[in-house]
């Protein structure tokens, strides 16, 4: 499997990014292709032909090792896949299965909503997207994406996280959490859609232009838990929920999800694209992150 992370630029996370990638599995054809070639060469090297054993047997089971070896790798496909990033944890682990499973090797990309929608609509070409369902319907009516064969990956909430050591707010409650909001000595979350949720809710409840001079925004959730982790004080970090559970070998502490009375979860929808070149491994791919065995590694991520 090979990952494409992006991360947004200071300024424009949904706008400006850049590419790194890393390989993080081989096709498991490749433990098949080292011992063919050695088998060869043992089987070919002077000192076996010059043996009476050697025959046409041999020569028979070159030949079919050879036609084996080839039909195996050409069986072996790639797909790529445009999903948002708050889903990476458990799409890495699902991918990572199917390959194993099916021996089809998966690229995946992640960026925000807002930023996939662009990529898309400019014709960029991935076999299957992850996104939020209206975005799914858009590239419906566009025809990027077909009406049949979409598979609801799950859902991430908003969480609350604190760093080591800090005193934990009270989340228990709707009235518990603006009492520990406003008692805080500072928030930081970001301004992508789980931040934009968040200052809503704020202006809701009646107490953002209390809390937002000690608020800090970030343009992404990484560099919200970046900067808790080197908080001080009685500091509150909101975000999504698998983008917190990211940074808890960190050391971040995930106090929990919000209540659910205020609770905000956004979905995700798994299709392949119109535009793929590999329609049946896409189709499988897709099927396979919506089975059993798919939403228990979604589950296990902290994706409902």
């Amino acid at each position: 499997m090979t990952c494409y992370r992006e991360e947004p630029r200071q300024r424009d996370a949904a706008i400006s990014w850049r590419t790194k990638s890393a390989s993080v599995s081989r096709l498991p054809f490749d433990k098949l292709r080292t011992g063919f070639v050695a088998l060869l060469l043992a089987m070919t090297s002077k000192n076996v032909h010059q043996q009476p054993e050697y025959s046409k047997v041999n020569r028979f089971i070159i030949a079919a090792l050879a036609t084996l070896f080839t039909g195996a790798s050409a069986m072996a496909a790639e797909i790529t896949v445009l999903s948002g990033g708050a889903i990476e944890p458990g799409l890495h682990s699902a991918a990572h299965a199917f390959e194993k499973q099916s021996g089809h090797q998966v690229k995946l990309t992640f960026n925000t909503a807002p930023q996939i929608a662009k990529r898309i609509a400019a014709g960029d070409k991935f076999d299957v997207v992850i996104s939020p369902p209206a975005a799914i319907e858009e590239f419906a009516k566009a025809g990027k994406v077909a009406a049949a064969d979409r598979v609801n990956v799950g859902k991430v909430g908003l969480g609350v996280a604190v760093r080591p050591g800090a005193p934990v707010p009270d989340i228990s409650s709707v009235d518990g959490l603006k009492r520990s909001i406003v008692e805080a000595d500072s928030l930081t979350f970001n301004r992508a859609s789980t931040g934009i949720y968040f200052e809503n809710l704020l202006k809701k409840w009646g107490v953002y232009e209390q809390v937002e001079p000690k608020t800090t925004r970030y343009p992404d959730g990484a560099s919200v838990m970046e900067h808790t982790l080197k908080g001080k004080g009685k500091e509150i970090a909101f975000g999504a929920i698998t983008e917190i559970l990211l940074y808890k070998e960190k050391g971040l502490r995930f106090i929990g999800p919000i209540p659910a009375e205020v609770q905000n979860y956004t979905q995700y929808i798994a299709t392949p694209t119109t535009a793929t070149s590999n329609a049946d491994v896409s189709k499988q791919f897709v099927q396979f992150l919506g089975s059993p065995a798919g939403k228990k590694l979604f589950v296990a991520a902290g994706i409902e």
